[in-house]
């Protein structure tokens, strides 16, 4: 699902950098090809910087820069991956035209093909590949009930930003690459990692972030179903320091390094945000007559096993923490091939901006 808001070039590239601009924590890939495959040759988890009301193109630059040193990538092509409050991606239908046309079909009519009213706007479309449907039988004429389309995957984000973070990518000396939802990038990293259940299951996967968590429902290979939960790891991380009257670092070391210890506090702060979940998941199943076979988290929570086991009795679904860098050849230097199994779920976002470049 290669939705970009930048035209980037179609030819598969040697060198990838991918950065997530998560609201916390900002992380980022680096990978090399390896004939016909990619290795992990460097990731990074850095600060995000500090802000009160907007990131600036010069704040945004220096950490840019920052991260293009620690990763000490071979190239100066940058993919950002953009938080799911500042990018929206709908599923709608779109008649059988080139990729222009249908986004230009989708700024002049979003109300329409997405439900709301979204002026100054850029927007890219994704479509999706048709599922086989039984042909007719012999004798019996195909039913045709109007005019051909297309089930189309649309991104949306504000001109304004991207033409910002184009600005800061430049200011950092790097060259912007592609702009991308964030919110696909654990579907596009499950197709990477895990490509037969991607392509054969019901299954539903869930990034825990800072602000706000995800959940993207994905049936054999296609995304039906996406929605934001205004719930992420900072609600979890204040509650659990307020219940325990310990500070905001002292909760978020024990929430993730030592849950047993505080679960009676911390399982309330996870049942709102599996209630949500869970009705995301009964809305699909209800309009698709299909049942959800397991949800794989990710994002900085999905460490803790307690919270992911937590989750799994809430939603009454198998849940599991995954590695979205199980596919890739790793060349990584010694100390993070000791930690890249402990980080590896925080890297779903970004090694899905990847994925759309390969």
């Amino acid at each position: 699902m290669a939705l970009s808001f930048l035209k980037s070039s179609a030819k598969k590239r040697d060198h990838i950098v991918a950065v997530d601009l998560g609201a916390r924590t900002t992380k980022a890939v680096y990978l090399q090809r390896k004939g016909e495959t990619y290795a992990l040759a460097n990731y990074t988890l850095l600060d995000a910087p500090i802000y009160e009301k907007s990131l600036s193109a010069d704040l945004l630059a220096e950490h840019l820069k920052t991260i293009s040193q620690s990763l000490g990538a071979r190239t100066k092509q940058v993919i950002l991956a953009l938080g799911v409050s500042d990018a929206i991606v709908r599923q709608t239908e779109l008649p059988m035209v080139g990729l222009p046309d249908m986004r230009l079909m989708v700024k002049l009519n979003t109300k329409n093909y997405l439900q709301q009213d979204l002026p100054g706007h850029i927007f890219d479309c994704f479509i999706l590949p048709p599922r086989s449907v039984p042909k007719p039988a012999e004798g019996e004429k195909e039913k045709r009930t109007g005019p051909q389309k297309f089930k189309v995957l649309v991104g949306g984000a504000k001109q304004q930003l991207v033409d910002d973070l184009q600005t800061a990518i430049k200011g950092a000396g790097l060259i912007p690459d592609m702009i991308v939802p964030g919110l696909v990038g654990p579907a596009n990293a499950c197709e990477l990692a895990m490509p037969e259940v991607f392509q054969k299951e019901v299954l539903a996967m869930v990034e825990i972030g800072f602000k706000s968590s995800s959940i993207c429902i994905l049936a054999e290979g296609e995304l039906v179903l996406s929605r934001v939960v205004g719930i992420g790891g900072d609600k979890m991380t204040a509650g659990l320091a307020e219940a325990r009257g310990i500070t905001y670092a002292e909760a978020e070391g024990i929430k993730v390094g030592l849950p047993e210890e505080v679960q009676q506090d911390l399982e309330p702060l996870l049942i709102p945000l599996g209630r949500e979940l869970r009705a995301s998941i009964d809305f699909f199943e209800h309009q698709a007559d299909k049942t959800v076979g397991q949800i794989f988290v990710s994002g900085a929570a999905a460490r803790s096993s307690f919270i992911v086991q937590s989750l799994q009795n809430e939603l009454m679904v198998p849940c599991k923490t995954w590695n979205p860098a199980a596919t890739l050849q790793l060349a990584l230097p010694p100390q993070q091939l000791a930690e890249v199994e402990q980080s590896a779920p925080m890297l779903a976002v970004a090694i899905g901006a990847a994925a759309g470049a390969m």
